[in-house]
């Protein structure tokens, strides 16, 4: 018996951000998709969890008004709502810790920064200058540097307490790589786009509710009503090239051999060379993929049985372990939620969890004046993702999104050759998988 003819469908592996962007782009264009999540809930390491009755993000993910391709994609699985009420968008303000606060001006981009540089409060003019001057200096450059440097050594000669207050919050919460050994070009990448190319670029945009509603619930439904499949807790074991078509082995015993002419691996790159083992071709990729090494993000959740006064929706942390507070809190509830992250590795990673607990409640009565110490904490959870993202070093080696042989497509955030491992590194690949499919055809 001659076997069955390969799935009009195409097989995208993931449900995570670069999958659902990889399907949604493909059901827009008419093609038909099959998408296989290991886990029931969609959006990989940007999703939804629902703890002890409360429904918290895996991590909390900050969008900018730069992370264009995202945007967009969220547009498009839903363009009946307004956007406020998906996401809060607010003119990038940068505050804390005790009274250091840069707000981007009103202005067209530079001079937004420019202006937002000059006025920055919580430090002296020799700061504010030094700054500016930096900023001037990498835009003249064209937002190059060389290849094998840091984001410490580009840095150099910058006012310490402009390194501790602005420069490493950013790197550390844009590549999730401390700077001594981030690369800076990555990091001027991210830069140059969010801080001079529009005012509206730089915007900070902070989803109001969780993460799984923001796309990829929503994306899911757009795929299906064109023809797609969702498949969730299907986890795929191996792919196979076999007469002209890829077999996808999923696992279980009872599960079918399903045979499709182009695959999309879109899962965590760990998980993606388990995938391409067995296919020749792609030995090189996996060489790269098994050269990362990971940093981890912590999200502390802390709820209060009464509303804290927050200043801003983000807020930067002094004196550790926590380095940015978001306030997740409902408007006009009688308790509040604040999520505390903590990006790549530190001290706090040696903590027990209840340890790490009492010390950012300790450090947020020590941020937060208007704490009030009869607020009592309800419910707490601390999540980590060990391996958030890969490092992101200088003169990295990593495979790019597209065709890789044999119907074979990869996507996701370690792919992006610019960006680090982010939303929207995640997005643009799926997009560049799923357009070098229909190049194809």
């Amino acid at each position: 018996m001659s076997a069955a003819p390969p799935e009009r469908n195409v097989a995208v592996i993931g449900g995570g951000w670069a999958g659902l962007a990889a399907a949604v782009t493909l059901a827009a264009a008419g093609v038909p998709v099959a998408v296989f999540e290991a886990a029931q809930t969609l959006g990989g390491r940007a999703r939804r969890l629902v703890l002890d009755g409360a429904t918290v993000d895996n991590g909390q993910h900050l969008l900018l008004g730069a992370y264009r391709a995202t945007l967009a994609l969220i547009r498009q699985v839903q363009p009946a709502r307004a956007a406020e009420e998906l996401y809060e968008r607010t003119p990038l303000c940068l505050m804390g810790p005790g009274s250091f606060r840069l707000r981007a001006a009103r202005l067209p981009a530079p001079l937004h920064m420019v202006a937002g540089l000059l006025t920055a409060r919580g430090c002296t003019g020799s700061d504010r200058l030094a700054v500016v001057r930096a900023f001037a200096g990498w835009r003249g450059d064209g937002w190059r540097c060389a290849p094998s440097q840091t984001v410490a050594g580009l840095l150099q000669g910058q006012p310490g307490t402009m390194v501790a207050r602005l420069w490493t919050p950013l790197c550390l919460a844009a590549l999730n790589t401390p700077p001594a050994c981030a690369s800076a070009q990555v990091f001027l990448n991210v830069l140059g786009d969010a801080l001079a190319s529009t005012r509206a670029a730089s915007d900070l945009i902070i989803p109001v509710a969780d993460l799984s509603r923001l796309f990829p619930d929503p994306a899911a439904r757009f795929i299906e009503e064109r023809g797609g499949v969702i498949h969730r807790g299907a986890m795929v074991r191996s792919l196979a090239v076999r007469d002209a078509s890829i077999a996808v082995e999923l696992a279980g015993p009872t599960q079918p051999v399903r045979r499709f002419r182009e695959v999309v691996v879109a899962a965590a790159p760990w998980q993606a060379s388990g995938l391409l083992e067995r296919l020749p071709f792609a030995a090189g990729i996996r060489t790269q993929i098994d050269g990362y090494s990971y940093q981890p993000i912590t999200t502390v959740y802390l709820r209060y049985d009464r509303p804290v006064p927050v200043p801003a929706r983000m807020l930067q942390l002094g004196d550790g372990p926590g380095q940015w507070l978001f306030d997740r809190s409902t408007p006009g509830a009688a308790d509040a939620m604040l999520a505390i992250v903590i990006s790549a590795d530190g001290p706090h990673r040696s903590l027990a969890q209840a340890d790490l607990v009492r010390a950012i409640a300790l450090q947020l009565r020590a941020n937060l004046p208007g704490l009030d110490r009869g607020a009592a904490l309800r419910w707490t959870r601390v999540i980590t993702e060990k391996r958030a993202t890969h490092a992101c070093m200088p003169e990295r080696m990593h495979p790019a999104a597209g065709h890789l042989g044999s119907g074979v497509y990869l996507a996701g955030d370690h792919t992006d050759p610019d960006y680090p491992a982010t939303l929207e590194a995640a997005a643009r690949s799926g997009i560049r998988a799923a357009q070098a499919v229909l190049d194809r055809r």
